[in-house]
């Protein structure tokens, strides 16, 4: 079965530039045409829900001129590949603060999600200025506050309640989280949304994962058995 989401942190882009003698903002530009490569394999896959780790809330602390390059890459990539997005009916969504990007990404990012919201094709999410456990403080203080003011009762209190309080209130949970680079870490990405995800560590950096490195994360995918804290013979039976 293909998972009906596939997460990806899309890691490497500057471990594979430096490894070329180049700079970061070299392995960035590349990792762009990778995303690019992987959005046309899901949507060739029939993957429904693909949601892509594109900057974190820690990234803001990254040296000012790579967090520029990354912010202008967005605003480039998101004009340049807007035509294919909407021609292949393909719905954009974004999470996080994105109150804190650049307006100029911010409008560019907001003018796409409305012009595809009608599109019934893959929901491709890119996850911009995004933390799990931010999410996660954010949904519980909203509760808090509803609760106090007697808007929700805590006899109603069940994981629905917080599912829709947090950025992916509208998107099923993880079937598959995909990790490139050879990392083996969650990095505070959908932390509550990958409870039962199936995981797959890649040793290959962001720029070079391509279609038959996704074909082989889904392949492995199907062989998993996912049982949700039952027994083998349950699932079977």
């Amino acid at each position: 079965m293909i998972p009906k989401h596939t997460a990806i942190i899309m890691d490497g882009n500057g471990r594979w530039a430096e490894q070329k003698g180049m700079s970061r903002i070299f392995g960035h530009q590349n990792g762009v045409a990778a995303v690019k490569k992987i959005v046309e394999a899901a949507n060739k896959f029939n993957i429904k829900y693909l949601t892509l780790f594109t900057f974190s809330i820690e990234n803001w602390d990254r040296p000012q001129s790579e967090v520029d390059t990354l912010m202008s890459l967005l605003v480039q990539t998101l004009k340049e590949e807007f035509e294919d997005i909407f021609r292949n009916n393909i719905k954009l969504n974004a999470i996080g603060e994105l109150d804190t990007l650049p307006d100029n990404v911010r409008d560019e990012l907001y003018s796409i999600i409305h012009s595809t919201k009608n599109n019934s094709g893959m929901t491709l999410t890119l996850a911009l200025s995004y933390g799990g456990k931010q999410e996660i403080f954010k949904a519980v203080k909203e509760i808090s506050d509803k609760v106090k003011n007697d808007i929700i009762s805590l006899d109603n209190f069940d994981d629905s309640l917080i599912n829709d309080h947090l950025y992916t209130k509208d998107l099923p949970d993880v079937d598959l989280l995909i990790r490139t680079s050879g990392e083996q870490r969650i990095s505070n990405f959908l932390l509550w949304q990958v409870s039962y995800a199936e995981l797959f560590f890649s040793d290959v950096f962001w720029p070079d994962f391509d279609e038959n490195h996704f074909d082989k994360a889904i392949k492995n995918y199907k062989k998993r058995e996912r049982r949700f804290g039952k027994t083998s013979d349950q699932i079977k039976n």
